[in-house]
Parts: structure tokens; sequence; C-alpha cells
């Protein structure tokens, strides 16, 4: 979590497809908002004690009044997503960091966008932006069934000719065609992808396949809540030691192992960051990981001793990993 903290006031909540709401925030006191870039997220109180990552789905050039993010409810995670639903209301206020950014936007020539349910939210606010600097860009939305798919009208209306929306009804075989999708690349274009582990891992697969430039494919994934990793408790503070320096360092709430490790001068290697890819497998030596990925098969997230740091925390006090 960030050092600096921001009171948000809930203004208006708004149904935006089945199970899904978005929260227009504005600042308690009125004020000014920080400025932010597309691809940014918050990390938010959420009412019980949970801390949640949401991403900033309107256009940054809406950022000196409001700030925009949208919550699709989980019954089977770990309770914040059903206290946002649940206890929210208009008026009341919530304490967050200030935006950051782990999933920029960077220059190319084209892009190919690629949004699996609520991982909409980063790419809408980007989508703004690519409509401001004219370049050739094409939005991929996958979805269930049109009721489940948020800011349809909105994307309809703002991004004609722009967007495909993909309805599978369950059925991902009958949804978008990654690996035809990915066949043909222009020089120049970047692909960035936000949605479920499986949609994530079938548009990496395809990428390799098709041989795009790993620097220039984008991953961001759902918050731990929604990548299967399923807890009760809110997430705490602990620490992580190098054991070939012993070096030790606190990793808070709303941070990762990986960006901790990075900020102290550690290079780790890292693909997805999302939990799906297994580069950042590591060892651990002492301590009990709290598996959040959608890497490792079940028996092993009680059997061995590796973790991703770029997603998975810790139910112990300290880790201890083997760098």
């Amino acid at each position: 979590m960030a050092h600096h903290t921001l009171r948000l006031r809930v203004r208006r909540i708004t149904p935006e497809a089945e199970g899904i709401l978005s929260y227009e925030l504005v600042a308690s006191d009125g004020g000014r908002l920080p400025p932010f870039e597309a691809g940014s997220h918050l990390d938010v109180h959420v009412p019980g004690g949970f801390l949640r990552q949401y991403s900033l789905c309107n256009d940054p050039e809406d950022t000196r009044h409001r700030y925009v993010i949208a919550v699709q409810r989980d019954d089977h995670g770990r309770g914040g997503s059903r206290a946002m639903h649940e206890l929210v209301r208009e008026g009341d206020v919530l304490t967050t960091s200030y935006p950051r950014c782990d999933f920029p936007l960077l220059y190319a020539r084209s892009y190919v966008l690629v949004a699996g349910g609520i991982g909409i939210t980063p790419l809408l606010s980007m989508a703004y932006v690519l409509r401001r600097q004219r370049v050739p860009w094409h939005l991929h939305y996958c979805t269930r069934s049109p009721e489940r798919t948020a800011f349809r009208s909105r994307l309809v209306s703002s991004f004609a000719g722009r967007v495909t929306f993909h309805h599978d009804q369950g059925d991902p075989s009958q949804g978008l065609d990654v690996k035809a999708l990915l066949a043909t690349r222009t020089g120049g274009t970047r692909l960035y992808c936000c949605g479920p582990a499986g949609l994530m891992r079938s548009v990496r697969e395809a990428a390799i396949l098709h041989q795009w430039p790993r620097e220039k494919v984008h991953f961001e994934a759902f918050s731990a809540e929604a990548t299967g990793a399923i807890t009760d408790r809110a997430d705490t503070e602990f620490q992580v030691v190098v054991r070939s320096t012993g070096a030790t360092f606190p990793v808070p709430p709303g941070r990762t192992v990986l960006n901790v490790l990075r900020a102290n001068g550690m290079r780790v290697p890292s693909d997805c960051e999302a939990g799906s890819c297994g580069t950042c497998l590591t060892r651990v030596l002492e301590g009990e990981p709290d598996h959040r990925d959608s890497f490792l098969p079940e028996p092993q997230r009680t059997t061995c001793r590796n973790m991703l740091v770029c997603v998975s925390r810790a139910r112990s006090r300290k880790l201890v990993l083997d760098l």
C-alpha cells in the first residue's frame, strides 16, 4: 500500500452488467484528484478489512474530478467483491491509495486489446487514450453473454468499428479463436490482455506459437480474489528474506513479492506477472506460501516448496527464498 492515501466519496453506483457494478469516486473534500494513466489501479480498503486492487476504467482526462472502478461480484471469492456490492453505498467514503500503474500503455504503431469479463476495465481506459491518438487498434471482448458484458452500450456508442464482442455461452471453444487472431501481426503492434487465467494462458500460448516478440505482449491479471486462491483472511504484511545475502524486506498489503524484490535491486525473471506462466517460480526454503497462481497443479500447492512471486503471498510471517 502506498504511504499516501486518498479519501474518496462514492458519488454514484451503476449496474453495468449482470453481477457487475461501477463506482464513481470523487474527492471527499470536493478537491481535485491526482492524475492517472491508462492501465492504473487503486488499492481500495473495503469494509470488512479487505484490501483490493481495482483498475481505473474511465478516461484519464477525467482525472481531475473523478475515478471510476468496476467490481464483479464473486460469491466463491474471498469476500472483497461481496463486501463492495453489499456494504458500500452512495455517499460512503473509501480510503484508497494514489493511482499506481503496473500495466502501462506503451508506444506502438498499432494495438490489439483482448479482454475477458471484468478484465475490460483497464482496457476501456486505454481505448479512450487510443481514440485520441488516432492510431490503429481493435478490442476483442470475451464474455459469456451480452447480459454479462460490462459497458456494452458505451463501447458500441463510443468506439464503433473498434470493438468485437465474443460470447461463448460458457463454452470457451465457442468464443474467440485466439490462434487465428494472433496468426498475423503487422510490424510495431503491441498486444494487451486482461482477463481470467484461462484466457491469458490461451493468448500467451498463441503469441508464442506465432512468434510475437515477448516485449510486445502485455498481461494484467485479476486480483488474487479472481485467480482461484481461496482464503478467508485479509492481506497482511510479511517479511521476505533473500537467502544469499540475508537481506530482509517487508511486503505490505497491495504490493507483490516480485515488486518488492525489484524495488530493492533484485533481478527476478518474470513474464506474465499474472501467476499463469511459471517464469518467476522461486524455491521457498522456509515459511509457508499462500499460493494465488493458476500455474501450479492443486497437489503441488501443499507439497511443492516453490511459489510464483508475482502473485502469491505468505501464510507465515516470514518467507526465506532461494535467491
